[in-house]
């Protein structure tokens, strides 16, 4: 654990904590079987703020090179000047998430108050089924009979047997689909023809992000969202004509801060939202919620895939996901 005070004022703590999942996770990428979460603590003395994040090796980062991130900031006595501080990334991500939550106890109001999106509401989450067979994703998909939508780990070579399979066992569900970069350019055609057979509303990355260029002239029969293709604001501008939608995640963004303002700017450029997490715990998803009122497909259900979830955890009630309360965060 480190620990540091940020502008002389505000301690700041940041630790590293590894839960369990239930089984074992798969996407195009591998497989693992726990959430390797950091854990900011700051506090001025009086009140307390946490919040939550998880380095994404994907995007060059680790729990060491987090943890010594936020060892080194000096002089930030806020979320706004942490900003500059510190990139977009898991590290400024768990601090700005942290600042918030302490603004929150220290003006006895909700962060959703403080950032203007109170009073919130509850949200439908989708529920995630890792990448296996066609056999057992669609034996996972009926299992989760009381879960009305639900997101598919694809991965290539077998992925139109998955979601033919999935759709025959859950013919009531809304589908979405997530290759983690894992398609060709030269499947496209015919992934795309068996998603919109299986009536499938989005498609998360198809394509690796340095390829995704391609996508400006492929006929999109089934919406396109951008997760790794996207990370701020910036990256907004490079999307149009390649994407329908954009995956938002705190992780990418740096924090509910930046979020906001990338949510506001992509929806005026036209896009659809989603909002999503890493597996995390309910402390990393309450913010995320925030950010997902009103988006067009949340994917908030980390704590669904753990074997045990943290003290005053999110209540998800087929797959919908109640307001965070104030012991949890915010």
């Amino acid at each position: 654990m480190a620990s540091n005070k940020v502008g002389g004022a505000i301690s700041l703590e940041v630790r590293h904590e590894r839960w369990l999942l239930k089984e074992a996770f798969t996407i195009s990428r591998g497989s693992k079987t726990a959430a390797d979460v950091i854990v900011v603590t700051v506090s001025d003395g009086v009140h307390t703020g946490r919040g939550e994040a998880v380095p994404y090796a994907r995007y060059g980062e680790t729990i060491e090179s987090a943890i010594a991130a936020l060892g080194a900031i000096q002089n930030v006595t806020g979320r706004h000047a942490l900003q500059s501080q510190l990139p977009a990334g898991a590290a400024r991500n768990a601090a700005d998430c942290a600042l918030l939550d302490l603004e929150a106890k220290q003006q006895a109001i909700s962060a959703a108050s403080i950032v203007g999106n109170a009073p919130l509401r509850p949200v439908l989450t989708a529920f995630t089924i890792s990448l296996d067979t066609a056999e057992t994703m669609a034996r996972k998909a009926l299992a989760a009979g009381a879960l009305p939508l639900l997101k598919l780990k694809l991965g290539g070579a077998g992925d139109e047997e998955r979601m033919a399979a999935v759709r025959h066992a859950r013919p009531d569900a809304r589908i979405i689909v997530d290759a983690n970069e894992g398609w060709t350019l030269a499947a496209l055609p015919s992934l795309f023809e068996a998603a919109a057979a299986a009536r499938v509303e989005l498609i998360e990355q198809p394509l690796p992000e340095h390829a995704d260029e391609a996508l400006a002239q492929v006929h999109r029969i089934v919406p396109v969202c951008a997760d790794e293709s996207l990370h701020t604001a910036a990256d907004l501008q490079r999307l149009i004509c390649r994407y329908d939608a954009i995956n938002i995640k705190l992780d990418k963004t740096g924090g509910l801060t930046d979020a906001l303002t990338l949510k506001r700017e992509a929806v005026r450029l036209g896009f659809k939202i989603m909002v999503g997490s890493m597996v995390a715990t309910s402390l990393a998803v309450a913010p995320a919620i925030i950010l997902g009122q009103d988006a067009d497909w949340v994917d908030l259900d980390g704590p669904l895939l753990l074997a045990r979830d943290r003290d005053h955890g999110l209540d998800i009630t087929a797959g919908i996901i109640a307001p965070p309360t104030a012991q949890l965060w915010g």
